[in-house]
């Protein structure tokens, strides 16, 4: 029987390959030492014992887990600018140290959506705050936001217990307010959100629209209120896209100066017809399903001025739309119609 090959390598060989292993475990542990992102999510962490944070981290994402407690040693994250807690178990006790690390103080995004506060934490310290995310909590007063960084240009706050607009005056930077989901009576303090672009309302128990002659806003969703008219958005010149569905208008009127509108949707409401809407060139999707509208009759007039810019339209469950030449019919009449209801067109 022949020797068995002997596959041991030279010593001069394995020293090599020691050298080599070394080398890349180096290069594996100063590319830890040097990674600016960390995203734990969905780890289901109860403490953050067994992870190791590396000093150059930007972004530290903690989405989906079951923590309770901060970890003291993100607050020494000098470079730090996105902290997401998302879907946790923190409490208002739990978050409290977050006002005393100074060395994070140049946090820009912080997310505490979906977690236990009944309050609006104390993030005074970061004075360079852009986003800032408490919606899903049990937070039932505005009251703290005043503390927050003037800075800001993105405020959720939905699905809370909210039931004043308040403290947000300062907010001059501010482009998204997201206050749906609450139990909101009045709208105010809007006057000095002069840069707001998208306002968000929706599902709270709102009678009347006021919005302070917010000129630069291009979106605003007021579904799911108590709104019984459409008066009030007659100042919002470059509004593009603008949602009531889901209250009680029951006419459709202050449209006539919203020439830059693309998206209106007035579904489910008290419609009996189809009024306001001629001088609306930009027009694109027309959300009218679930009204009282009897009769197509005069509504291409209505919505003459969009007439080859409509390619969406919704009229089912309306009294018109029982009649089988409905969807022919709207077909004649807007050339480049892709949708109505939900049958799609080549």
């Amino acid at each position: 029987m022949e020797e068995e090959e002997d596959r041991r390598l030279p010593s001069s060989e394995t020293n090599q390959a020691d050298r080599t292993a070394e080398a890349e475990a180096e290069a594996e542990d100063d590319d830890l030492s040097a990674a600016t992102v960390l995203d734990l999510t969905s780890f289901q962490l109860h403490d953050l014992n067994s992870v190791e944070f590396p000093p150059s981290l930007t972004e530290l994402d903690l989405t989906a887990n079951r923590l309770s407690a901060l970890d003291p040693r993100i607050g020494h994250l000098s470079g730090l600018k996105k902290l997401s807690l998302r879907q946790n178990l923190f409490e208002d006790a739990a978050v409290e140290c977050l006002s005393r690390w100074d060395r994070i103080s140049g946090l820009e995004e912080l997310v505490f959506r979906d977690n236990k506060l009944t309050k609006v934490p104390d993030v005074s310290i970061f004075r360079k705050l852009l986003v800032f995310d408490v919606s899903f909590n049990e937070i039932s007063s505005l009251n703290g936001l005043s503390k927050v960084s003037n800075t800001l240009k993105e405020l959720y706050v939905s699905k809370n217990e909210v039931t004043k607009m308040e403290e947000i005056d300062h907010f001059h930077e501010l482009q998204i307010l997201e206050l749906g989901s609450n139990r909101l009576r009045v709208m105010e303090n809007l006057q000095n959100l002069t840069n707001l672009q998208e306002l968000w309302l929706g599902r709270n128990r709102i009678r009347a629209i006021n919005l302070c002659g917010l000129k630069c806003i291009k979106k605003i969703s007021l579904q799911s209120n108590r709104l019984t008219s459409m008066t009030g958005f007659e100042d919002c010149v470059a509004l593009e896209e603008l949602y009531l569905s889901h209250n009680g208008i029951a006419k459709m009127e202050g449209l006539s100066t919203l020439i830059n509108l693309r998206v209106l949707d007035v579904s489910s409401n008290k419609l009996t017809a189809i009024d306001g809407t001629e001088n609306l060139p930009g027009l694109e999707d027309l959300w009218l399903n679930d009204n009282q509208i009897q009769s197509l009759e005069g509504f291409a007039e209505a919505v003459a001025g969009s007439r080859d810019k409509l390619t969406t339209i919704y009229l089912e469950r309306n009294p018109c739309a029982h009649s089988p030449s409905y969807v022919a019919t709207l077909r004649q009449k807007f050339p480049n119609i892709q949708q109505i209801d939900s049958q799609l067109f080549a």
